[in-house]
């Protein structure tokens, strides 16, 4: 079994999974548009471009996403948030810094009690991200 994170975007799912897969190093594996498929008929013709499906692999796991059609845009993402673990100090403070160009820091990147760099923050297409670069032995014990 396997859990993935599904985002649907206002309208620039493109966009947002182009910049993803450039800042992550990620591989686009699927971009399909509402145009030439059986949803096009029921899409309102100013849509058929916009993404009916994504699905993007990053290392070992996997994000999709779509243009959510009007009607059913979300105002705000809340509730969660996209996080990216990575090994490498330099490498992290680089993503993080990446995706918060044009959004919001909510917690700048800095050195945690278990992680050697951690940051919060929603990106410009609205999506909040966590970057992690865990301090080995860091993980505690569960209770």
């Amino acid at each position: 079994m396997q859990a993935n994170t599904y985002l649907f975007f206002n309208g620039n799912c493109k966009e947002a999974f182009e910049t993803y897969a450039r800042v992550l190093g990620a591989r686009i594996d699927a971009m399909l548009t509402h145009a030439g498929t059986p949803a096009e008929s029921h899409t309102p013709p100013e849509w058929r471009d916009k993404i009916l499906h994504a699905k993007m692999s990053i290392g070992n796991t996997t994000l999709m996403a779509s243009d959510a059609p009007p009607g059913h845009q979300a105002e705000k993402f809340q509730g969660f948030s996209v996080n990216v673990s990575v090994s490498d100090l330099a490498d992290a403070e680089r993503i993080f810094h990446a995706l918060s160009e044009g959004g919001k820091v909510n917690m700048p990147f800095a050195e945690t009690f278990w992680a050697r760099g951690f940051g919060m923050l929603v990106d410009r297409f609205g999506i909040p991200w966590m970057v992690n670069c865990e301090k080995t032995g860091a993980v505690g014990k569960t209770a």
